[in-house]
């Protein structure tokens, strides 16, 4: 006897790319070091480069190549195949920002994103991305993400401060006794 199965693949089996994250500097300015910032779900770039090169082929023309720094990335494709051709990946360990992606088209140019860490919270990378897309802004990738880790460590520093000049300051201790006033204890079984 002889089982035949037979698989169909449906719509819902497939994986459905999310919307890149993703702010650029606004059309007609002068951007300033990079042009934008990206926000990846993961680091994992042949997962995550279609949808930026799905949003950007339409605005900036054709990707082809991609470049990155291999201190952010654990794992570096050669090639990612994204919606009717392939983008090249290649990484420079000393020439480029450890947290910018370069993008090139033959048709336009190179743009230089800031890429927010994947774990970054909302908000840190809500300013992130804005600062990196400002007009003019001469911040680099990685000078932008040590601001705004020295940010969170000044807010938190605040919010101690905060804390205890609003009275959340633990419970004082007993003062010690002076040290002109004699301390009595009690002897031992006695």
């Amino acid at each position: 006897m002889t089982v035949t199965e037979t698989i169909v693949r449906t719509a819902s089996d497939e994986r459905v790319p999310l919307p890149a994250r993703l702010s650029l500097t606004p059309a007609g300015h002068v951007a300033g070091r990079l042009d934008g910032a990206w926000w990846p779900r993961s680091r994992d770039l042949a997962r995550e480069l279609p949808a930026l090169t799905a949003t950007l082929d339409g605005l900036w023309g054709r990707i082809t190549r991609v470049t990155v720094n291999p201190a952010q990335w654990p794992v570096i494709p050669r090639k990612v195949p994204v919606a009717g051709h392939t983008v090249h990946v290649g990484w420079f360990t000393d020439e480029q920002d450890p947290h910018a992606l370069i993008l090139r088209s033959y048709s336009v140019g190179r743009w230089d994103l800031l890429v927010v860490p994947p774990e970054t919270g909302a908000a840190v990378a809500a300013r992130l991305m804005a600062a990196a897309a400002g007009v003019g802004d001469l911040g680099t990738a990685s000078g932008l993400v040590a601001g705004e880790a020295a940010c969170d460590v000044r807010d938190a520093a605040g919010g101690e401060v905060a804390w205890e000049t609003d009275g959340g300051a633990a419970t004082a201790p007993p003062p010690s006794p002076l040290p002109d006033q004699p301390v009595t204890a009690a002897a031992p079984g006695g």
